[in-house]
């Protein structure tokens, strides 16, 4: 787990005190670093072993697409504390407090609603349709459990088709899993805070939208040089 952000007040919107919760996805982090590591191993290879304008190309390339790596897998972030809801897209940061959340919709993706009428997606957080459909199964076979009287939550020592044992039927052991896909989870747990603190005094106030320009200025000067090059190729 990471620790808080303390972003300085002249960047950004100011962010209470007190200790945030952090949400971050762990394989898009997983992901970029390794994709990150194939590139910078790549276009270092090419910069200083490359011939004529190949330096020039892998620099400008690196310059353009290691900020984008960057921006989509290692930098989305949500912290949320008991005041506000921050949320660190790839190009943009929204704050917005409590107070100004309409709701937190999920669907094929997780996003904010603001009263103002803006939405905003929350990257950090990915919907993984697979794990839905899993919890979902799940739920569906501890509702039957307990409907039949048995172990809410599991099949223990129920017979399930297996190819194994007498008449091709084996023991299956408890289904322990969870019965919540955990981007879900983490979106009940914002809800939570959300009828927890929407009402509160602290948590009013109006939304703050930054434009990472830290990301965009490097990423459109890769682009513009590489452009450049090509054109004069």
């Amino acid at each position: 787990m990471t620790t808080p952000d303390h972003p300085s007040p002249a960047s950004q919107p100011p962010v209470p005190a007190g200790k945030d919760r952090i949400y971050r996805s762990p394989l898009g982090l997983a992901g970029g670093a390794l994709l990150l590591l194939v590139v910078l191993w790549l276009g270092f290879d090419a910069l200083f072993k490359g011939h004529g304008r190949t330096p020039w190309l892998a620099l400008a390339g690196l310059i353009l697409v290691v900020p984008l790596i960057v921006a989509f897998t290692l930098r989305p972030a949500v912290f949320a504390n008991e005041e506000r809801l921050r949320v660190r897209n790839p190009f943009r940061v929204i704050s917005l407090p409590w107070g100004e959340v309409a709701g937190l919709r999920s669907g094929y993706t997780n996003e904010v609603l603001a009263k103002s009428g803006g939405k905003y997606q929350l990257w950090a957080i990915p919907v993984s349709l697979r794990a839905r459909k899993k919890a979902a199964r799940r739920q569906q076979r501890t509702a039957a459990d307990a409907a039949r009287g048995g172990t809410p939550g599991g099949r223990g020592g129920g017979l399930a088709p297996s190819g194994l044992g007498l008449g091709g039927f084996a023991l299956r052991g408890p289904d322990t899993g969870p019965t919540r896909a955990d981007t879900d989870k983490v979106m009940d747990d914002l809800r939570d805070l959300l009828d927890q603190h929407g009402t509160a005094e602290p948590a009013q106030g109006e939304t703050g939208v930054r434009w990472a320009y830290e990301v965009m200025a490097p990423a459109a000067a890769g682009a513009v040089l590489l452009a450049i090059l090509l054109a004069t190729g």
